[in-house]
């Protein structure tokens, strides 16, 4: 030993958390410590890691109190010979896949002639995965609800494919696929708004799909513990791909799932190791990683990696040098081996371990092909049946299947695990050759020869389609399918809630999201429809108000409450029970967008329509999560989104990333969002009404209202008595206050104030400022929505374009109003400048445009120059331009007021 080593000693041995807790028999555990050495020192530290894992695994089934390994061996988790028999016909099961694949590349390759592309490798990795659902295990409607299915968008292809099968598309159809400018076009993905009656759920926005998935199963159970809706036999299958698991939403909510039970949710994750481009975990292996974050989460997790052809291998590895060389290889190089010969393997894979090459000694050329190219448990429906019913029979949490499967297989080597298939958008008339021999379809060469590639159909009475329909009839119908259960409008709230907030609040000032929490609170009492709204709340319920909900309503917990709450003695104590209606969803405005989703679509998911309305932080909403509020327009959803704290300037003390400006700017942009700014509580009412009419009324629309309220208290004003009124609030524009007579013998110059929200107020000061102070007439007008506004106008300009004469509203109700118009706003400019084009006086505008700012009310509003007094110069400069006024009357208002 040289010198400088002779007195280094070996490293003491770590610490273990145990040793905080008395070891009451400390000679039996070292014995235990002693027998796993003498195992690694005779048999090799191998066989003691099996008999370790045997150990925990032993624990784990009996219920012993061990810790769960966060991963197991790369292996299935169901065994070949524990795989149950299927109960169906494998021949004809084997037939209509082949259907499927045929016409799903054909239907992709034929739209490439467009232009149009579409996805051919993802329902070709994932075709079993489907389609063993579909023939055993995904339940219909005939019977209520059914199954939920959220289908991975890029496998729309293979759907469309069975539907065309199945006699629900014609090869029309199937022609117009991605070409929706006519009519009869199929969307490129699951798409309800465009195909209603087949698709139930967006999915394509990657991590949508699962975060939905978790709480549609939530909310299934929600329903069930409140009586409204017996979901007991509903299942939610959502199918995602291992490279969509890095969107954050994908794993978002696992804890949830994994801390509420949902035994009513599988995941499916079509483990083929690609992303679009390239592999998943290029040195690493995603299914490992996805075990542990499931395992870790709660959730019961499946394996089905390996097909039967493995079998072979693993019955040859007596010493686990080949589980070994398995869990080390990295997926890249597993995708490397999917397309390279035999001598490639032979040396790379069992090349680096002298028990692996004498297993390889043992196997020829075609066995160690059929293993790395192509066997594997998601191409095989008895392993994939055999983890579906291991999910359904597992009890008290959700379930994830991890199905390894080869990215393009049977499209032929130009696709099965390139990096590049996500690009390849056609097959040649040489692969659909080879892929009719592989899949042996009755296509004749001759159909091949000229033209595009035919689609292919067994007939409507052959064996294959009877089949099809006896197995889904078995399952209560077709599969996917969104069906609007024929039920009556919910019945018209009673008017004491709404005739209140339009009674005002006399001298008590009130903000007016606390007017809209009275206003559903009273709602919320009614025997008819109070049971039906569903309050959904990321977190401080208490900041918006909603605390006196806890002890009348409850907050959701499938547990109840288990637990004495520190405020036990306070009335309104934090209450949570099994039949709780508030959905307090802690902090995740994405958790809490989904929940909104899964309500707000339950008329159609399960017949049961509900009344959901989410109260959040105005500048978390849109910004945050505007993917989610697309998908639940896609998703034909209803209900009210509530922006609280809303404004540039009304949340002034927490800074830049509170002060939201432009949500409703945001919400423009989504055709299905009616959005308002109301500054009044009776305005809030009558808004409301509306919304409740057009959502759940006898012909009910498919939108969904955004309702921004402020923490600003006001001593609320009753509801002007004079016609037009109402009408105003819904279409987005009144005159609240006109100006008073003003003396002289000289009419005074006169301008129009239109305003929202908040900036209602800044305008009534400004008008009674320009009274006083210049003599100056000015009219506020509350304008309640710029976007319906704009909408309208819109609408008027396109009816136009075909021949049809219309005015817009906001013409209309201005038309002769004197002067020019100022526009202010708690909002960027962009806003009120949406209506601009349409008003036929001078334009000008005020906002608030920028980062917000800390600060009192008063200073910020200086600031953004939106205050009383900021509007009085403005309104000056617009009359002096106009020489209504002296241009020198500017410098003078800047001068008198500090500007």
């Amino acid at each position: 030993m040289p010198e400088r080593d002779r007195h280094v000693r070996p490293p003491p041995p770590a610490p273990s958390a145990l040793d905080q807790l008395p070891d009451r028999d400390a000679e039996e555990t070292a014995e235990w410590a002693a027998s796993l050495d003498a195992v690694a020192a005779a048999a090799g530290p191998r066989r003691a890691g099996y008999l370790l894992r045997r150990t925990l695994e032993h624990a784990e089934r009996t219920g012993l109190p061990a810790p769960r390994p966060l991963e197991t061996d790369h292996l299935n988790t169901i065994p070949t010979a524990a795989e149950p028999a299927l109960p169906g016909d494998e021949v004809l099961d084997a037939r209509i896949t082949a259907w499927n694949r045929w016409n799903a590349a054909a239907m992709v390759t034929r739209g490439s002639r467009h232009g149009l592309g579409g996805h051919l490798a993802t329902y070709a990795s994932a075709a079993w995965l489907y389609e063993t659902g579909f023939q055993y295990f995904f339940r219909g409607k005939a019977d209520g609800s059914g199954d939920q299915l959220y289908v991975q968008g890029h496998a729309s292809p293979g759907i469309y494919a069975r539907a065309f099968l199945d006699g629900r598309l014609s090869e029309a159809d199937l022609d117009r696929f991605r070409q929706e400018t006519g009519p009869g076009g199929l969307p490129s993905y699951p798409h309800p708004r465009r195909l209603p009656w087949l698709w139930e759920f967006p999915t394509v926005s990657m991590g949508l799909g699962p975060l939905s998935a978790i709480h549609q199963a939530r909310f299934n159970r929600y329903l069930h513990h409140r009586g409204i809706k017996d979901t007991s036999a509903s299942h939610v299958w959502a199918f995602l791909g291992d490279g969509e698991m890095d969107e954050p939403e994908s794993t978002a909510a696992l804890a949830l799932a994994g801390r509420d039970g949902l035994d009513n949710l599988t995941f499916v994750v079509n483990c083929n190791l690609q992303r679009l481009d390239g592999p998943v975990r290029a040195n690493f292996k995603i299914v490992q990683e996805l075990e542990a974050q499931f395992r870790a989460a709660g959730w019961n997790v499946v394996k089905a990696l390996w097909g039967r052809s493995w079998d072979a291998l693993f019955a040859l590895d007596t010493t686990g040098a080949l589980l070994q060389r398995l869990r080390e290889v990295p997926d890249a190089q597993v995708q490397t081996y999917a397309v390279r010969d035999a001598a490639y393997i032979r040396a790379h894979f069992f090349g680096a371990d002298p028990e692996l090459a004498r297993i390889a000694d043992r196997l020829d050329d075609a066995t160690l092909l059929d293993c790395f190219h192509s066997s594997r448990a998601g191409h095989e429906p008895r392993k994939v049946h055999a983890a579906y019913r291991a999910a359904l029979a597992h009890r008290g949490a959700p379930t994830v299947v991890l199905a390894q499967t080869v990215k393009g297989h049977t499209l032929g080597d130009g696709f099965a695990s390139r990096n590049a298939n996500h690009q390849m958008k056609k097959l040649s008339t040489a692969e659909f050759r080879a892929m009719r021999d592989l899949l042996e379809l009755p296509i004749p060469d001759r159909a091949l020869d000229d033209g595009p590639v035919p689609y292919a159909h067994p007939g409507a009475d052959s064996a294959e389609v009877r089949y099809l329909h006896e197995r889904r009839a078995a399952l209560g119908g077709p599969a996917p399918a969104r069906r609007l259960h024929p039920a009556p409008a919910l019945p018209e709230p009673p008017a004491a809630p709404f005739d209140a907030l339009a009674k005002g609040s006399g001298r008590q000032e009130i903000a007016t999201t606390m007017a809209f929490v009275r206003l559903v609170k009273d709602l919320m009492r009614d025997q008819a429809t109070g049971a039906r709204w569903v309050p959904i709340v990321p977190d401080e319920a208490r900041t918006f108000g909603m605390e006196s909900l806890f002890p009348t309503h409850g907050i959701y917990s499938p547990l109840g409450q288990t637990y004495e709450p520190v405020d036990r003695g306070q009335l309104l104590a934090y209450t949570e029970a099994r039949d709780g209606q508030i959905l307090n969803e802690g902090i995740t405005e994405a958790g809490s967008m989904a929940a909104f989703t899964a309500a707000a679509t339950a008329y159609a998911t399960h017949g049961e329509p509900m009344i959901p309305f989410y109260i959040f932080y105005s500048m978390f909403g849109w910004q945050r999560t505007a993917d989610q509020m697309w998908a639940l327009a896609d998703q034909l959803g209803r209900g009210f989104l509530i922006g609280a704290t809303a404004g540039r300037t009304t949340m002034t003390g927490e800074g830049l990333q509170h002060a939201d400006g432009h949500s409703h700017l945001i919400a423009s942009t989504n055709p299905a969002a009616r959005s308002y700014d109301p500054a009044f509580a009776y305005e809030l009412a009558v808004i409301v009404r509306d919304g409740l009419r057009r959502m759940y009324g006898p012909a009910p629309e498919d939108v969904f209202y955004y309702l921004t309220v402020y923490n600003e208290t006001k001593a609320q004003p009753p509801m002007p008595q004079r016609p037009g009124v109402e009408e105003g609030i819904v279409k987005g524009l009144y005159r609240y206050r006109e100006a008073g007579p003003l003396p002289g013998p000289d009419a005074p110059p006169r301008l129009q104030l239109l305003a929202s929200g908040t900036a209602v107020h800044w305008a009534l000061d400004a008008q009674r400022l320009l009274a006083d102070d210049w003599g100056v007439a000015a009219d506020v007008w509350s304008a309640t929505s710029w976007n319906e506004l704009r909408r309208d106008a819109l609408a008027c300009d396109d009816a136009l374009l075909n021949g049809e004469e219309r005015t817009p509203y906001v013409t209309r109700a201005l038309a002769g109003a004197p002067g020019p118009v100022l526009a202010v706003s708690d909002w960027m400019r962009a806003v009120p400048d949406q209506i601009a084009q349409w008003v036929p006086q001078d334009w000008n505008s005020l906002g608030t445009d920028g980062f917000g700012l800390s600060g009192t009310r008063e200073d910020v509003r200086r600031h953004f120059g939106v205050d009383p007094e900021s509007v009085v110069v403005a309104a000056l400069a617009a009359l002096a331009r106009r020489g209504d006024v002296k241009a020198g009357t500017v410098a003078e208002a800047r001068r008198r007021y500090g500007r």
